[in-house]
């Protein structure tokens, strides 16, 4: 009898002193702990859709992004094609097409005077610009086969085109060759452009092939201001306030200047890296074809550099990690000091490092990552280990704890802040921690528990 009750009381002792078991505990709780992770992954991405629905709400009714496109010189003319009548009698028959120009020479030059609106904690950059267009165009018809007597120079027009058109807060006054024209909306569906604006102008007293434009744009916008490079030289010159630009598109400025009042860029183009011709004729769907119109756009992004939530994704990444690393830290300050931490304790620690994360991304959105990454760190590093204190009553191993926890958490810091260098760092940091845990772990005897 004494004997039956001597071996579940030895196996429950088995069970309490087990080191192998209290291991294989600490691996499960870590992968159980995935799924808290993983909720938090999807309340900061939640939280960033978030930001950027308030920050297209805003634009939505100021005005949004704005790209300026053009402007085109569309001429008709008439052309005679053979067919076939009832009688399968060949007739010439004949139609209106339109002949497409692009300029000669565009340039354009624009000044930008940015602002902050706010709703709620977020923000969204506005802009109000003034964009100088000029230029010319050059006729080349007999390279397409087309007779001046072809042509119907009467019905001639200017177009371009601006991306949202509530933007606009004066009506375009064009000016091509000595005449001026107010620009009109074009509401066809087919054209040029989806948000045209067109100008008719009579060419029929105009001989000169050189055909000088001018034009002014009033202008308000968000976020982006950006250009089609059109022109068979084309020159772009943008001025702003805003001091944190950021320049995109198929092309870079060949010069730039970012200072704290502003920034300076300018770019020039030739037509031998643009996706389509200098002039072609019948076809409206050139410039609107996807992959043209993406390989021929470039500008300035003035968003606000928002990026709390792309920090604090990429922290909640280490997550798992850090909370595996607490766990084996704690165990083998458990085994050095030699007094128990139940099991329970291990889940309340897991909790408040799971609750970090919450910490960190609401913090942020206040008062911006890197003040509420210490404000977190700070106050889930105190509340461990004031815990763990009372927990083993003794204050030098929650003192060294929470160093350790310090230690990750500095580390984690340092990773996020560098870009190139994350992955050798982190590498190198992680070689390290593990070679630290293969010294402490050698002292465990495994064969007692």
């Amino acid at each position: 009898m004494e004997n039956q009750e001597e071996k579940p009381q030895g196996f429950f002792n088995w069970l309490k002193e087990s080191v192998t078991l209290k291991l294989m505990f600490i691996g499960i709780l870590v992968l159980l702990l995935i799924i808290p992770s993983s909720m938090v992954g999807s309340l900061i991405n939640e939280r960033a859709a978030r930001h950027d629905e308030m920050e297209k709400d805003v634009s939505d009714k100021w005005s949004g992004s704005q790209l300026i496109q053009g402007p085109v010189l569309v001429i008709p003319y008439k052309r005679q094609y053979k067919d076939h009548d009832t009688s399968n009698k060949l007739i010439l028959k004949e139609v209106v097409e339109n002949l497409y120009i692009l300029p000669d020479n565009l340039h354009i030059k624009a000044a930008v005077v940015s602002e902050t609106l706010h709703r709620g904690i977020y923000e969204t950059v506005v802009y109000n610009t003034h964009v100088r267009v000029w230029g010319n165009f050059k006729a080349e018809i007999e390279k397409l086969g087309i007779t001046a007597d072809q042509l119907l120079p009467a019905q001639a027009r200017l177009t371009f085109s601006i991306s949202d058109l509530k933007g606009l807060k004066t009506n375009p006054t064009v000016r091509l060759a000595g005449q001026s024209m107010q620009a009109e909306p074009v509401f066809t569906e087919k054209g040029l452009f989806s948000n045209g604006l067109q100008a008719n102008i009579n060419l029929t007293a105009i001989a000169d092939k050189q055909l000088p434009f001018d034009f002014d744009l009033d202008l308000k916008g968000s976020e982006e201001l950006r250009f089609l490079h059109t022109g068979k030289t084309t020159d772009v010159e943008v001025n702003g306030n805003w001091k944190t630009p950021s320049f995109d598109g198929r092309y870079l400025p060949d010069y730039r200047k970012v200072t704290d009042s502003g920034f300076s860029a300018k770019w020039r183009m030739l037509y031998f890296n643009r996706p389509f011709a200098q002039q072609w004729a019948a076809d409206d769907t050139v410039l609107n074809k996807m992959q043209n119109h993406a390989d021929a756009i470039f500008g300035v992004k003035l968003k606000v550099p928002v990026d709390q939530y792309q920090k604090t994704t990429r922290t909640s990444k280490y997550g798992i990690l850090i909370i595996l690393l607490t766990f084996i830290s704690l165990f083998l300050t458990e085994l050095i000091s030699k007094q128990k931490i139940h099991v329970f304790n291990y889940i309340l620690i897991g909790a408040a490092m799971i609750i970090y994360y919450t910490l960190l991304l609401s913090f942020s959105e206040q008062v911006g990552y890197n003040l509420a990454y210490l404000i977190a760190s700070v106050a889930t590093i105190t509340l461990v280990s004031i815990f763990i204190a009372s927990l083993l009553k003794n204050k030098i191993a929650a003192a060294l704890f929470a160093a350790i926890l310090t230690i990750f958490y500095v580390f984690i810091f340092v990773i996020i802040q560098l870009e190139d260098l994350a992955l050798l760092i982190g590498s190198i940091a992680l070689f390290i921690i593990i070679s630290a845990l293969m010294y402490f772990s050698r002292k465990i005897n495994w064969d007692k528990h």
